[in-house]
């Protein structure tokens, strides 16, 4: 289909991501495989009583009582044998100690990634001592909201700011280029998907980073209150939302990185000779595990079973596709994934029983941020379509949507022989 969207960069998105680690309501902390702290957000220094990077270079020990340490790295060696995402501190009284000498109670999640040669742990760590003042929690909150409107009003005048000093920029081209009316109307076209653009972007921002911040910001609160043994279940409760929101701040980070990588050339096909259908039931493995209940995901091939393709691009394109068919269809549906190899190319293609999309909308699919208005109350940043585009793209396919609202989406994409 060509390409969906122009080329202009987004130079904000590394302030959207540090605003969102900078004002992070609950510590985060990122250690080496030897424990040496890389990197500690600012809500961990203040929960342990350091000044702005005071932590950094220091040890995950030293935020641990003397007595507790060599237990402490006993677990955390254990932890690099088999890294796993897990909670720490069920049914444990886990201590922290504050640059003062003092202890209070905290838990903590753990996260990992890894490079090609070591290990980095991620902890999420909070205090459970539930003897906080509620003035002081109130003050705290209301002043992490305003610093967080002021980064949003910071970044709106920002962009407002780059706006004007490129539409100065288009009218002083303009009395050089009296004659390309065509040329001008062009010019002036991106300047108004720029505005769009920003205009989605915020809107996106504004719901899908604010939303799940609220949502650890209230259950760490609530968890506070919950002091009695018999309300563990309660705790489990705000601990899941937590995590959940975590879980999904982490995969709007996870699009955004995937768009600068694949904007920035970084990302680039390996092609191979790849068994389809092993490929394909792999992905419907995955996917079923997260499908609602009573939706079932079936698998068809027709044809020659072996292409030259990058296997991993394309199963990225499918857990896009079958992601959405899941999220837009409702419980007891069937999702289905089709595929046919014949003398004329690859074709491939995800049909849904969901909520369909309206012709309007179609239209814009494939634009970044974008977001159907059926679609609007359903999480979502607008760029995984954008993503399977461009993933589409870079295997040299094209893409084809036929959906009508309230019957489904059917999306086919197509490649050629020549991959």
């Amino acid at each position: 289909m060509g390409k969906y969207i122009n080329k202009a960069s987004f130079a904000s998105e590394k302030d959207i991501f540090a605003s969102v680690f900078k004002h992070a309501s609950i510590g985060i902390i990122l250690t080496d495989h030897t424990g040496v702290i890389l990197l500690a957000n600012p809500f961990a220094e203040q929960l342990f009583g350091y000044n702005e990077k005071e932590l950094n270079g220091k040890t995950i020990e030293d935020l641990i009582p003397e007595n507790l340490r060599d237990l402490h790295r006993n677990h955390r060696e254990n932890y690099n044998i088999a890294p796993r995402v897990r909670t720490m501190g069920e049914n444990m009284n886990l201590l922290g100690l504050r640059k003062n000498g003092t202890t209070f109670n905290i838990e903590a999640s753990l996260g990992y990634f890894k490079t090609d040669t070591q290990i980095f742990i991620m902890a999420f760590i909070y205090d459970v001592t539930k003897q906080r003042e509620n003035e002081k929690a109130i003050i705290e909150q209301k002043n992490a909201i305003e610093q967080y409107s002021a980064e949003i009003r910071a970044l709106n005048e920002s962009l407002e700011e780059q706006i004007k000093i490129r539409t100065k920029a288009l009218l002083e081209t303009l009395q050089h280029l009296e004659n390309s009316k065509k040329e001008l109307e062009k010019a002036l076209s991106k300047e108004r998907e720029l505005g769009e653009l920003k205009s989605r972007f915020v809107s996106m921002a504004s719901h899908e980073f604010r939303t799940p911040l609220s949502t650890i910001l209230s259950s760490v609160q609530l968890i506070a209150k919950y002091e009695k043994t018999d309300e563990q279940d309660k705790r489990l409760k705000h601990i899941q939302r937590i995590t959940n929101s975590v879980n999904h701040l982490n995969d709007i980070l996870e699009e955004f990185l995937s768009m600068g990588k694949i904007e920035e050339g970084k990302i680039q096909p390996t092609f191979q000779e790849v068994h389809l259908p092993k490929c394909f039931q792999e992905v419907i493995s995955e996917m079923q595990a997260i499908a609602k209940e009573g939706q079932k995901l079936s698998f068809s091939h027709i044809g020659e079973e072996n292409i030259v393709t990058d296997c991993s691009i394309l199963k990225k394109i499918l857990i896009n596709l079958l992601s959405n068919a899941i999220k837009f269809s409702a419980e007891h549906k069937l999702i289905r994934l089709q595929s046919q190899k014949n003398t004329d190319g690859l074709t491939i293609q995800v049909i849904d029983e969901g909520i369909g999309i309206s012709e309007k909308d179609q239209k814009h699919l494939f634009e970044r941020f974008f977001r159907a208005e059926n679609a609007l109350n359903i999480k979502g940043t607008g760029l995984g379509l954008y993503i399977v585009a461009k993933f589409t793209e870079m295997l040299g396919g094209t893409i084809l949507v036929d959906s009508e609202l309230g019957k489904g989406t059917t999306i086919t994409l197509f490649f050629t022989n020549q991959i």
